[in-house]
């Protein structure tokens, strides 16, 4: 599975119409309204690299309010849940 991390510049006075709408397209796992230099951070996890331009470039860009997006492609994914996991000995 490929994560990619979305930053998301959209009009202030649509903020939660785009998030929804987002939130709604397949490959978005999860939509957060932020603070800071960007509006709304997605998640986006697709199974192939050529499946990111379908559901970045094709739909995410192209939602109503949407004025930028910074992509950012995950190498590795490190979780507490995780590092438990690795570091168990299997004692309870």
């Amino acid at each position: 599975m490929i994560t990619a991390i979305v930053l998301i510049s959209a009009d202030v006075d649509r903020i939660p119409e785009v998030a929804q709408e987002i939130a709604d397209l397949d490959g978005v796992t999860e939509v957060y309204s932020v603070a800071g230099d960007a509006d709304l951070i997605a998640l986006v996890r697709v199974r192939q690299h050529e499946d990111l331009a379908d559901v970045i470039a094709d739909r995410l860009n192209k939602v109503k309010g949407v004025t930028g997006t910074a992509t950012h492609i995950a190498f590795r994914t490190y979780s507490k849940h995780d590092l438990e996991t690795a570091f168990s000995l299997g004692l309870d």
